[in-house]
């Protein structure tokens, strides 16, 4: 059992081969910090692509407005970002809509490039830590976000359960999360996801259902679930775009992918191999709306 008393579930569909504790995690992000912010920009998440016409800059917005949007996000709301990244879709929720953001990383790179670009302004927090032992107070919240964050989590039963506890009752949930086919194909899970959650330092990648068990378990009851996975595709393949000109162009990019002291440059072939899992069913994109019960 863990702090909100949330009972601990069986990992979720598909498991990586090797650990991918927390350490690793900032590893990870701190190690490749260069290469996300040139392939993603300030936002390390998907865009949302309505009408098919948006610019990348747009249509990550219209992630952000559609998250802020399902969780009741408004001046004024109290907002946990639950691995808040460089901190920009909190800055965002701060300065225009003018919520009060905590948000949380375990990158000690990201969360020096988030306060600095949050400057004095008093409405955005960053804290670097560990979500799983943070320190922050129970129903302190009206609503939480986790953007592509709850993927790198060991325990994500333990994960909702804290999101739970800092939410005020009848408070908002928002995640959206990488997820894993109901029944992979064998093949696709050895070639596809497994390499994925391997790669990218995730301990496990769920389902649709999976997420619908663990959030019940920690007391959010979901009241939507959206999958957005052919609206958000095209992210991975302007990053591919974007990392293939930076390989081509940076010598020091190109030693790193190409050479051998990389410890984290089998992450270039994620980039693919996401794209094909979502254009062959092996993996989703869902939003989930939930409320604290």
């Amino acid at each position: 059992m863990d702090r909100a008393g949330a009972p601990r579930y069986p990992p979720p569909v598909i498991s990586s081969t090797t650990p991918a504790d927390v350490a690793a995690v900032a590893d990870h992000y701190d190690d490749l910090d260069p290469f996300y912010r040139e392939v993603w920009g300030e936002h390390v998440h998907h865009g949302l692509w309505l009408d098919g016409r948006e610019t990348p800059e747009i249509a990550v917005r219209r992630l952000i407005a559609r998250v802020a949007e399902r969780a009741g996000i408004r001046a004024g709301t109290r907002v946990c970002d639950v691995g808040c990244g460089y901190g920009a879709t909190a800055r965002l929720l701060a300065r225009e809509i003018g919520a009060d953001v905590v948000g949380v990383t375990v990158s000690p790179v990201q969360s020096a490039v988030a306060a600095s670009a949050a400057g004095p302004d008093d409405r955005v927090r960053i804290v670097l830590g560990d979500w799983l032992r943070n320190d922050l107070p129970a129903g302190a919240f009206d609503a939480a976000v986790a953007i592509e964050s709850t993927e790198h989590m060991e325990d994500k039963a333990g994960c909702f359960a804290e999101i739970r506890r800092v939410l005020r009752r009848e408070g908002r949930l928002v995640v959206c999360a990488w997820l894993a086919a109901e029944r992979p194909r064998p093949s696709h899970a050895r070639a596809l996801l497994e390499p994925i959650c391997r790669e990218a330092r995730l301990p496990a990648m769920g389902s649709e259902s999976d997420y619908r068990e663990l959030l019940a378990g920690a007391r959010l009851t979901v009241d939507s679930f959206e999958d957005l996975t052919t609206r958000v595709a095209r992210t991975w393949t302007i990053c591919i775009r974007r990392a293939a000109r930076r390989v081509l162009v940076d010598p020091v990019a190109r030693r790193y992918v190409l050479g051998r002291r990389g410890r984290n440059r089998a992450f270039a072939r994620t980039l693919i191999r996401i794209r094909i899992a979502y254009a062959v069913g092996a993996m989703r994109y869902g939003l989930f709306a939930a409320t604290a019960r």
